[in-house]
Order: C-alpha cells, then structure tokens, then sequence
C-alpha cells in the first residue's frame, strides 16, 4: 500500500510539472522552419508567435516600390506547412499570422497548408489571422481571445470550429468564408461581433452564443443549415441585405426560440 501511495505522489508531482512547461516561441518557430510538426499541450508558450517570419524576410525584400499603387500587391505571405497543434496552451504574448508593417511598408501573412489546433488555448495578447488561408480542418473550440483579435477575410477551406469560444474584445469575421460547415455553439462574445460580408457556403451554428453588444452580420450570405436557437444578442443587429438561402434574415425569430 505504502509503495502505491509513493507511486501516486511521484505521478502526481510529475503532472504538475508538466502543467507548468514553459517554451519559448523563437524554439517553436525554427520547428516550423524546418518542418517539424508542432504538438504541444499544458504549455505556456513565451514570446512572439510570428508565423510570418517578418524579421527575416525584411532584409531580404526591397524598398517601397511605387508600382504598389498601380495595382500592385505589397502582401508577402508565408506558407506554413508544418502540422500545428496547440492544446490547453496559454499564448503570454501576440500570436500573429498578420502584420501590417507601416515602416516598410509591406504586409505580411500566414498561411496555414496542414491541420491547425488552438484547442482550449488562451491568447493573452493579441490574435492576428486577417487575410490567412487555412487549408486543412482547423479547431479553436473552446478558445479565450483576452486582447484584440481578427479573422477578417480569412478562409477555411475544410472543417471549422469555434464551439465554446470566448472572445473578450471586439471580434470581427468580416469577409470572411467558410467553405464548409462551422459552429460557433456556446460562445461568447463580449464586445460587438462583426460577421459583415462573410460567406458560410454550407451552413453555420449559433446555438446558445451569446452577445452582449452587437451583432453585424450585415450582407452575410449564408447557404444551408442556419441554427440560431437559444443565440441571444444583447444590443444592435445589423442584418441589411443578409441572405439567408436567398431569404431575409428575421429579427423577431430570436423572440420565438
């Protein structure tokens, strides 16, 4: 009995332990580089998580060109094809998949080629995925966004979830698409919620969301299942234009679910 007791205190010391690994983003960015797959879980991950290796391809780019205003495009992207999972993971600084550099002018970008996982992470700081393309399934169920975060004009081309995600800020999907089904049962958002000019090609959850302030989903089209039961909104919606299978959005269901 004595030696399973022991067994038990050493287990549980060694769970504890591994609760609180700590990694420092630049360790996980030279994974990337090298194209290791990324699976960490109970991790504080330390540092700027800057999946568009900005710094480094800076000095490599030139200056402000003047063509940018002719139709030129001044977005570096970077494609990442490493698997990336994060699990019950805390983000202490900015996760970025976007940066829009004013000093030199260029906008840099991440996308994502393989599977992507922010399963019960939290994100301190902010979340940037403006303009990024996730090929592959991608899962930010039960998710924290405590700062700023934008997943405006970002497409998903395979499985999505944002089941029991809570965005704490302002969040916006603004022009976003989803190509296939998405949830976004249970969550919450905090402050206004922006899902102008998104597209949800096959259909789309709000079971149970909440939003305290407003909702704009103003021109979202919106094709197959539309599940808003028990969705509540606290403030505004903005449903102008909204096409829901080729019909307006009705304000007044939310009062009869």
């Amino acid at each position: 009995m004595k030696n399973i007791v022991t067994l038990f205190i050493v287990l549980l010391s060694s769970s504890q332990i591994f609760a609180q690994k700590t990694v420092n983003a630049s360790a996980i960015l030279q994974d990337i580089k090298e194209g290791k797959s990324i699976e960490y879980s109970n991790t504080v991950i330390e540092g700027i998580l800057d999946f568009t290796y900005m710094n480094e391809a800076l000095p490599k780019l030139p200056k402000r060109s003047k063509w940018w205003n002719n139709g030129g495009s001044n977005s570096i992207e970077k494609q990442i094809t490493s698997k990336i999972v994060f699990e019950n993971c805390t983000f202490k600084n900015d996760v970025l998949a976007y940066i829009p550099d004013e000093k030199s002018g260029y906008t840099f970008v991440a996308n994502f080629e393989n599977i992507v996982v922010f399963k019960n992470c939290s994100f301190e700081e902010k979340a940037m995925f403006k303009y990024s393309n996730f090929e592959k399934n991608t899962d930010f169920s039960y998710a924290k966004f405590n700062g700023d975060t934008t997943f405006k004009y970002a497409k998903f081309d395979r499985g999505i979830t944002f089941k029991n995600t809570f965005f704490e800020e302002p969040a916006t999907f603004k022009y976003a698409d989803f190509k296939e089904f998405v949830s976004f049962e249970n969550s919450i958002f905090d402050e206004s919620a922006t899902f102008k000019y998104t597209e949800f090609n096959k259909g789309v959850s709000f079971n149970n969301v909440k939003f305290k302030e407003d909702l704009n989903i103003k021109y979202t089209k919106v094709s197959g299942e539309f599940d808003i039961t028990g969705m509540e909104v606290a403030f505004d919606i903005d449903s102008k234009y909204t096409s829901i299978n080729g019909k307006s959005f009705n304000k007044h269901l939310l009062k009869n679910r």
